[in-house]
């Protein structure tokens, strides 16, 4: 069994593989073009990839796949129709990431709303040292505790960040496309959602229902003063409109882990936006986080091996 496994943004030399190396031959790539992902993975039976697009022309380049793993939840980088066309089994790695990202959320939230990066870097310049006062607070910090919390899509993530709201002590409240049963927050309408949030947290899935549902017109409808965080999916938000809403003074901030082009392109409008702190598409990886990924994708491997697919996406 010839096995092609990207280790792109997967490892930083801290991830073992050798679960994958038990199963087959197996040939490592990083970031890699089409055209060379092509060569690559032209005699191999089994492609991982993380990121990297499939189409038909990858698919025809490669006439021997039988399964294309993601090492990632979603799975829009693949045709996964011209992939069932072709026979090929589509798995990805539901969940996760749900504690590495629910984190994530909250590291970023309580940054902005701490102002903590002012405050490390002023203690670092010296500022503590001169200063006459014990404590001094000369930019704003907020509490998350009376906050209205509103999250968009109650998927494993959604949840869990829910959890962590409650506790700190926010109301929270929900919009998502299926209500659950015994839901312990109150579920809203989507304009309830935008009208009532003093953060808005984005959980649903990028889909042409979702694309850009944060814009002009929905942030319009936002409190002002609100704040965005945007871990989910890039193409959630109208960069744009989300860039002049926070140098307007509309929303008081963003924490955005996720852009709709990455790597960050210098012309991204949110470059240098105003109360906008933006990480590099990190809340899903930390090592712990890293590591349940790679040990449930060789699971997804060996299930396909024996003949019984798991965290299949296309049947």
């Amino acid at each position: 069994m010839k096995i092609a496994l990207s280790t792109s943004a997967i490892t930083n030399g801290d991830i073992d593989f050798s679960p994958f190396e038990s199963m087959g031959e197996v040939t490592y790539f990083g970031d890699v073009s089409a055209e060379q992902l092509k060569r690559i993975a032209a005699d191999c039976e089994i492609l991982l990839i993380n990121k990297n697009k499939i189409d038909e022309s990858v698919l025809a380049a490669c006439p021997k796949l039988r399964m294309i793993g993601t090492f990632s939840t979603g799975y829009d980088c693949v045709d996964v129709e011209a992939c069932s066309r072709r026979g090929i089994t589509v798995c990805n790695v539901p969940g996760y990431s749900t504690c590495s990202v629910t984190q994530h959320v909250f590291a970023l939230l309580l940054s902005l709303m701490g102002n903590i990066r002012k405050y490390t870097r002023s203690v670092e310049s010296g500022d503590w040292i001169a200063s006459p006062c014990f404590s001094y607070s000369p930019w704003d910090m907020r509490e998350i505790s009376g906050k209205t919390f509103g999250i968009l899509g109650y998927g494993s993530i959604g949840k869990s960040v829910a959890k962590v709201a409650d506790a700190l002590g926010a109301e929270v409240i929900i919009f998502t496309r299926t209500p659950p049963k015994n839901c312990p927050y109150r579920l809203v309408s989507f304009d309830e959602l935008l009208a009532q949030s003093d953060i808005l947290s984005l959980h649903c899935p990028q889909t042409e229902a979702t694309l850009k549902i944060i814009n002009a017109q929905t942030i319009g409808k936002m409190k002002n003063g609100a704040i965005i965080v945007n871990t989910a999916r890039g193409g959630l938000v109208d960069e744009g409109a989300l860039a002049a809403a926070l140098n307007s003074g509309k929303l008081a901030g963003a924490c955005i882990d996720v852009l709709s082009a990455e790597p960050m392109s210098a012309d991204n409008p949110l470059f240098g936006a105003k109360n906008c702190l933006i990480t590099p598409h990190i809340a899903w990886a930390a090592k712990e986080t890293r590591i349940r990924l790679v040990n449930i994708m060789a699971q997804n491997v060996r299930a396909f091996i024996s003949g019984s697919p798991i965290n299949a996406v296309n049947k």
